[in-house]
Parts: structure tokens; C-alpha cells; sequence
């Protein structure tokens, strides 16, 4: 308004001209001073939605496998979506981050914040990938913010430091700004959430709980580890191989999936159809939707379930196995319940199935179990005690022919119906693991088993919480763990957590006096 006045009254005058052009620069000063603090909010806010998405996915590496199944089923096509997403979140939190503490340097030395062009549309692109990344995994992946909170157990130690480094950091930007404002009140508005934010991070590990902080001498055992399908990392899953792989690595147990053949013959097959695990494409050509339980055990032999692996080898390159193995994978048949039992039988390994009933009009839909039984009791002859009999139905029946077998529950239940029907062990999603319930179950003689369990700190988790053992993919992985991840005394962590307050609060009380 001063400006244009001023050209308006005495446009000729080139004092009067200059002066003008004075306000305008400030004019457009003040503009853009306007500006900077909400380039750096809008900045702070991406900064803080890649690195959650980044943390959330990061954590859920335990069921990749599961996710790149899932769209392998949906798409036709095997490819690594689970990872080319982790490595888009890691680059965008990267680039996030180099613009922060850009941004945070030039605050911090007063000066002017400027986005170019392609940095405002790459800011808001990682905004957007990162709240649609997070709002599509808590719709489509419920169970994965379970997963989410379990890790927090082992990480939050840990995450609690990285908060506070974060919070020195932000200290010179925050004090500076608050020493240049005008009127108390806008720096109290500056100080005050800081200072807020600041005591509450100060104080929260009064709140925080994880089985992994304790005493010397109270860790339980290391548990047992059950090769979920064998070892599918190592080999063609419910193959021979895998579960050579299994005992190879030291696994204390073998767990698969167990369908029926139309003329009878119990094999191991996960899925309904034959279409991923096999070669049915090229014998079978016009039989790739047809159920596994409706081919005869004569036409399941000619059927090749190795070779799949060698093209869609999900967790490592084909250069990671021998030649052998390669050859061997490549030789790879349907493997029977009768064949499965006595390699287990044979290695005193435990075994725990999945039960598949047939389909309606199998001729066996209402034999199955009959047929199974015969199978365990009469053709393998597994000693008793190794059977860890899961399925539900009929489950008093099996217990007046079968005697011996491990009975176990898929779900949780009460104490007193767990013993009425001599539950000794309960089988659990990893998203139900509980220190309190397992100490519980323990206390009646019930022992735990969580599947499935790949991640050493997940393993860790079940480990310092009391688990008696883990159905994994990852046996050869997790058997070299000598103690769980993040294991630590209470006596430590508190000088951890006292060191790490009191060293911050010199540092922001420094940063502030000068």
C-alpha cells in the first residue's frame, strides 16, 4: 500500500522511486519469511510419515513371503514386491532426510528456506506414497499392526534413543527461532511443545515393557524350532529335500499339509490346486484348476515339484545353492504321508499337519480321517509321542484309538477346557504371543508353539517371553542364535535410559544458553 502511495504521488522523483522500491523488496521478504516455517512444517510432517511407513513395513519383513504369495496368486507372476517396496521406502526416507537437515542447517544459521520446484513436487509425491503406503497396509494387512506393536517390545529401548538424538537436533532451530520472536507469547507457543514433547520422552520408559529386559539367570530355554514345510528357504517346499534340509540344519521338528488322493493315498500338498508347486502346466495342461485331491496317486506321481523353485526362488539367488542342491531340486516328486513319517520316525523329529478334508464328491470325503489314522498307526508306525495331533474334529476318537499322541489346540481357550480335553500344547499365530498367557498355559503343564516365525528379533521375542517353540521357515537362520536380540538387565537399560536423559538435557540446555 506504501509503495504504490508513494509511485502513484511522485513517480518521477527517484528518491521517492527508490524508496518504493525499498518496501517492495521488503514487501516481498516478508512474503517469503511467511512462508519458511510452513515449508518446514510441511517437510517435518513427510519427514514423519516415510519414516513410519519405512519403520511398518521394515518390521514386516517376517511375512514377506506370505505378501509376494499373495500377489503371485492375485497377478500370475512371481516377482519381489515385498522388497522393491522396502527399497522405495528406505530412497524416499533418504531423500526426506537430506531435505531436513538442509532445511535444519539453514534455520538454524537464519537463513532463507527455498524449495526448488522439483523438490515441492517430490516432497509432496513422498507424502502421498507414504499415507496411501499406510492406509492400504492397515486395510488389506489388519493383522500386520499386531506385528507392528510386538516389535515395539524389542525396539522401543532403542527407537526411545533415536527420539532424543532427534530432539537435540531440533533444539538449535527451535531456540533460535524462539530468542528472534518479538512478544512472549510466540515463544512460549515456540518452547512449550518442545519443552512438552521433550519431558514426555524424558519419562516414558517409566511405561515401557519388554520380556527382553531381565534378570541374569530367569531366560527360559532356547525353543524348539519346526521347519514349517521343511525348509522352503533351502529347497521345494513338502518335498523330500526340504525336510532333509530341516534335520540337516538341526531343526527339532517337521511341519506340513496333508490331502487325499482320489484313490486314496495321503500326500503333502498346501494349496488346492496344483498350479504353483508343481510342473501340471506341461502334463496336465487343461487340469491346472482342477483340486490336487481329485488326480489319482498314479497321475500325482508323473508330476515334477522341485522345478518351480529353481525359476521362482523367493528369498535367495540361484547362486546360493550348489549344484547339488540345483540338481536335486530339480528331482523333486509328491511327496507321501507315509514316506513323511518314517524319514521323522527315523530322526526322532516331531511332526505337526494340517488336515485337508477332500471335496464333495471325493470318494473318500468321509473316510479321510479313517484313511489318515491307518496311515500313522499301521503303514509308517511313528512312535506316538512325536505326533502332534492338531486337527479339532473327532478329536475324543482319535484319542480312545491313538493314545499317546501330543494333543494340540489352534487356538486359545480356557485353562480347565484345555485340560478336559488333554490339550498339552496350543499352536498360535505369532500376533497372539503373550508373556502372561504363556506363563499361564506353562503353570498347567501346556506348553506354546507360534508359527510362522522367521525374523531373529521375533524369535527373540518369543524366546525371552517364554515360548516352548516356533514352526520357521528360516531354521538355518535362527538355529545360530546363541541369545535373543536386544537381551539386556534391568540395571542396564536404567543406565542406559539415565545416561541418555541427562546427556540430552546438557546438550538442549547448552544449545539454548548459547
Amino acid at each position: 500500500v506504501v509503495r504504490r502511495s508513494l509511485l502513484q504521488k511522485y513517480e518521477h522523483q527517484p528518491f521517492v522511486s527508490c524508496l518504493a522500491g525499498f518496501y517492495s523488496c521488503r514487501w516481498k521478504r516478508y512474503q517469503r519469511e511467511r512462508t519458511e516455517p510452513g515449508k518446514c512444517c510441511c517437510n517435518m510432517v513427510t519427514f514423519c510419515f516415510s519414516l513410519v511407513f519405512l519403520y511398518m513395513w521394515g518390521e514386516g519383513k517376517n511375512d514377506y513371503n506370505s505378501f509376494d504369495w499373495y500377489n503371485y496368486g492375485n497377478l500370475g507372476f512371481w516377482f519381489l514386491w515385498s522388497l522393491v517396496i522396502l527399497i522405495v521406502a528406505a530412497v524416499l526416507f533418504a531423500y526426506m532426510s537430506l531435505l531436513l537437515v538442509l532445511a535444519m542447517c539453514l534455520l538454524a544459521e537464519g537463513q532463507r528456506l527455498y524449495l526448488h520446484w522439483s523438490h515441492k513436487i517430490g516432497t509432496f509425491l513422498v507424502l502421498g506414497f507414504s499415507i496411501s503406503s499406510l492406509f492400504a497396509l492397515s486395510l488389506l494387512w489388519r493383522d500386520h499392526r499386531k506385528t507392528v506393536r510386538l516389535s515395539f517390545q524389542v525396539t522401543a529401548p532403542y527407537l526411545h534413543i533415536g527420539a532424543i538424538a532427534i530432539m537435540v537436533l531440533l533444539a538449535w532451530p527451535v531456540a533460535l527461532h524462539a530468542i528472534k520472536a518479538d512478544k512472549k507469547v510466540i515463544q512460549v507457543i515456540i518452547v512449550g511443545p518442545y519443552l512438552a514433547i521433550l519431558l514426555f520422552l524424558f519419562l516414558i520408559p517409566l511405561g515401557m515393557y519388554s520380556p527382553c529386559i531381565r534378570e541374569m539367570g530367569t531366560l527360559g530355554p532356547k525353543p524348539a524350532l519346526i521347519g514349517h514345510r521343511g525348509a522352503p528357504m533351502l529347497a521345494p517346499e513338502n518335498t523330500e529335500m526340504s525336510f532333509l534340509k530341516t534335520i540337516e540344519h538341526g531343526g527339532d521338528g517337521l511341519e506340513t499339509d496333508v490331502a487325499i488322493s482320489y484313490d486314496g493315498v495321503p500326500f503333502l500338498m498346501h494349496d488346492d490346486t496344483l498350479r504353483r508347486t508343481t510342473n501340471i502346466q506341461e502334463v496336465y495342461p487343461n487340469d491346472t484348476g482342477k483340486a490336487a485331491s481329485f488326480f489319482s496317486w498314479d497321475a500325482l506321481q508323473k508330476l515334477n515339484a522341485g522345478t518351480w523353485f529353481l525359476k521362482n526362488k523367493p528369498f535367495v539367488g540361484m547362486g546360493s545353492l550348489s549344484k547339488a542342491d540345483q540338481n536335486q531340486a530339480m528331482n523333486q516328486s509328491i511327496y507321501t504321508l507315509s514316506s513323511f513319517l518314517r524319514l521323522a520316525d527315523s530322526h526322532n523329529k516331531l511332526v505337526i499337519f494340517d488336515l485337508y478334508r477332500p471335496p464333495e464328491k471325493h470318494p473318500y470325503r468321509n473316510l479321510w480321517l479313517r484313511k489318515i489314522l491307518d496311515v500313522i498307526l499301521k503303514e509308517s508306525k511313528i512312535k506316538r509321542h512325536l505326533v502332534l495331533w492338531l486337527h479339532n474334529s473327532v478329536r475324543s476318537f482319535v484319542q480312545s484309538v491313538a493314545p499317546g499322541f501330543q494333543h494340540t489346540m489352534g487356538r486359545k481357550a480356557p485353562i480347565e477346557d484345555l485340560l478336559k480335553h488333554n490339550i498339552v500344547k496350543l499352536n498360535l499365530v505369532y500376533t497372539d504371543m503373550s508373556s502372561e498367557d504363556i506363563r499361564k498355559y506353562a503353570e498347567a503343564n501346556i506348553t506354546t508353539n507360534f508359527y510362522v516365525v522367521n525374523e531373529p528379533w521375533l524369535y527373540s521375542l518369543a524366546w525371552c517371553s517364554g515360548a516352548h517353540s516356533v514352526t520357521t521357515n528360516a531354521v538355518h537362520l535362527l538355529k545360530d542364535l546363541s541369545q535373543p536380540l536386544f537381551l539386556m538387565t534391568p540395571q542396564q537399560y536404567n543406565i542406559m535410559w539415565i545416561l541418555t536423559d541427562l546427556t540430552s538435557a546438557f546438550l538442549i540446555s547448552l544449545i539454548f544458553a548459547l
